[in-house]
């Protein structure tokens, strides 16, 4: 039972990612490089950020064609947990395995800061150990971070439900201004109808080190320990 972290020509997070999951949470981890198409053993695939295939095109739209690609979306068909963060986020939007796309930062500039995110649901596998309504506070570092989806897609989002965390202010207002890179209704991450694949643009897992001082992410991490064990 383990965590896969696929690896892209140009992905940058990955040993980010595994720090956190198996030097800090020791979760059983293996690296996976995007021509592998054997990974049965994974139980919970992980997209990190970077700029996969030098982002080229589209951010994720060369990588949606990776040889592990069919592989992630039979797993995410199975049920099993797939978690795409920023650059993972976008791969899986271009792979039609999230809905929506992700642009250009209305800035036109790529964002290095951080940000406040309101955990918007907690009944699924992803933010269980959080409270409704919690803010934490994040990095994000990405160029185009702007979420959009046209306005059907947006209205059953948030229907559905499947809107689970949002750009806010520190003391949880939904904002422009808190708003850094022009995300429709704030969106900084949604899952899927199932609740099984996760998208989302901060990096969690550049907040999830107690050595760092900001712990935010960690009980993400920490909630997958269901599902592993």
């Amino acid at each position: 039972m383990k965590i896969g972290i696929i690896t892209f020509p140009g992905s940058n997070r990955e040993r980010d990612a595994a720090w956190i999951t198996r030097e800090i949470l020791g979760y059983p981890t293996r690296i996976l490089w995007h021509t592998e198409t054997d990974i049965a053993d994974c139980d919970i695939l992980i997209l990190p950020g970077g700029f996969s295939y030098g982002d080229y095109l589209r951010c994720g739209a060369i990588a949606r064609f990776a040889p592990i690609m069919p592989q992630v979306a039979e797993h995410a068909r199975r049920g099993k947990l797939v978690l795409g963060v920023c650059n993972g986020f976008q791969i899986l939007t271009e792979a039609g395995l999230l809905p929506g796309a992700l642009v250009r930062n209305r800035g036109l500039k790529f964002i290095c800061d951080w940000v406040h995110l309101r955990i918007e649901r907690t009944d699924n596998p992803w933010t269980h150990l959080y409270s409704p309504g919690e803010v934490i506070q994040v990095p994000i570092a990405h160029g185009e971070g702007n979420y959009y989806a046209d306005p059907e897609t947006l209205t059953a989002l948030e229907a559905n439900g499947q809107v689970i965390f949002r750009y806010v202010t520190a003391n949880a207002g939904v904002t422009d201004a808190a708003n850094p890179n022009g995300s429709l209704n704030n969106i900084a991450g949604v899952i899927s109808c199932a609740g099984n694949v996760l998208g989302l643009m901060p990096h969690l897992e550049n907040a999830s080190d107690p050595a760092l001082g900001l712990t935010g992410g960690l009980r993400l991490f920490k909630g997958l320990l269901p599902t592993l064990v």
